[in-house]
């Protein structure tokens, strides 16, 4: 038995089986490059879904975990710490208008900052909540109410909330759909899970100005297109649009669990103490991660870097005719296939050394860590061919 059946057959029989088998088992990583327990190598195109920000080992985001882990682990929210307060302040910097008031709630993943900005909605006293077709905001039962795939949310139903879904990008259906008692719209800038979909400037502008009209909040779900994936450090800072509530996760702390959920203007006093909390949330070596992050991502000019990098990604992915779309901004990145089964794709990908992912049966999704190389997406884009060849083949 080799050593990768040998710890999948131990994980199936003690692992809740909620992911289905494992495709690898995975032992450790560099920059954009993994192996496996039998000592093959892939180049890294998912990035643990767009989680890897610096990819694997990054010396500075080792060093600010290991020198506060050694210094203070875990002090509970009874305490502050450094880490927690600037951390706070840098994204509050980093991604609120100047004269803007803004807070910071931490929490642990994407899940629970949608949980926290779900609460925030309530405080409004209002419960109608609109959410976009193709969404897909987490596995908690508040986030869960606003995921659009109904195969998610029926076997959990009754779920909270009154929630109507509206077609992604369609204006006039969300000026329909958002009343007097509304208490939020929630938009992801770059629908991920959807096989990445982006919204127009347009649109995010538009959006503003319905909420904004009804007494509405308007809650920008980051979390997979945060943190300088796209150029930026949100998807939504080229539209102009200032919201009300943003959550962040995913690569915030490239690969250490972290959220964050930002309340701007009036909503960020919308939370009052005994109305929500968190055990690890604000952690001092997940802040201290988040730093190093935001410091690399700045020192090396990752989020000019990620631009680049997606568009030579994406401009060799079109050049093959059976791709008859390719979507996305930065390094968050969306093809569909025609004639070509995208899971067989990831298959021969995988055999091919190279991990990407798909998201339907006829989309496939990139999300490199920000530090590939030119010479890894080159290595990418001379396999592609023989990729889509593979699987027709296996058809």
């Amino acid at each position: 038995m080799s050593a990768t059946d040998d710890y999948l057959d131990r994980y199936a029989a003690s692992v809740m089986n909620t992911f289905g088998r494992p495709k690898l088992v995975l032992e450790r990583g560099e920059g954009a490059q993994v192996w496996d327990v039998e000592g093959r190598s892939y180049i890294d195109f998912l990035g643990g879904i767009a989680v890897n920000t610096l990819g694997h080992a990054h010396p500075a985001l080792v060093g600010a975990v290991t020198d506060q882990l050694a210094t203070l682990g875990h002090v509970s929210n009874f305490f502050a710490t450094r880490p927690q307060v600037e951390l706070a302040e840098r994204l509050l910097t980093l991604m609120v208008p100047a004269d803007v008031e803004a807070r910071v709630f931490f929490c642990n993943s994407g899940a629970e900052a949608n949980e926290a900005a779900f609460k925030i909605t309530r405080r409004t006293g209002r419960t109608h909540l609109v959410a976009m077709e193709g969404a897909f905001h987490g596995r908690t039962t508040g986030a869960l109410a606003l995921t659009s795939k109904a195969a998610y949310r029926e076997p959990f139903e009754p779920l909270p909330g009154d929630v109507t879904w509206v077609p992604f990008g369609d204006v006039e259906a969300l000026a329909a759909a958002v009343t007097d008692a509304t208490a939020a719209v929630v938009i992801e800038p770059l629908q991920g899970e959807a096989g990445v979909n982006v919204a127009a400037a347009a649109y995010l502008r538009a959006a503003r100005e319905i909420t904004s009209a009804h007494g509405a909040l308007l809650w920008f779900d980051e979390v997979q297109s945060g943190m300088g994936r796209t150029g930026h450090w949100l998807a939504s800072q080229p539209s102009g649009v200032v919201p009300d509530v943003v959550t962040l996760a995913k690569g915030l702390a490239g690969g250490i669990p972290i959220g964050a959920t930002l309340g701007l203007g009036p909503a960020a006093a919308l939370l009052q103490p005994g109305q929500h909390g968190t055990t690890f949330g604000g952690n001092p070596v997940a802040c201290a991660a988040a730093l190093a992050v935001i410091e690399t991502l700045e020192k090396e000019g990752l989020l000019a870097r990620a631009v680049e990098a997606g568009d030579r990604l994406r401009a060799g992915l079109a050049a093959d005719p059976r791709v008859t779309e390719v979507r996305g901004v930065g390094v968050l990145v969306g093809v569909t296939l025609a004639g070509v089964d995208a899971p067989a794709v990831v298959a021969a990908a995988q055999d091919a050394g190279w991990i990407i992912n798909a998201t339907g049966p006829d989309r496939v999704r990139f999300a490199p860590p920000l530090v590939v190389t030119d010479a890894q997406i080159e290595g990418f884009l001379a396999a592609w061919p023989a990729l889509l060849d593979a699987a027709e083949a296996a058809a």
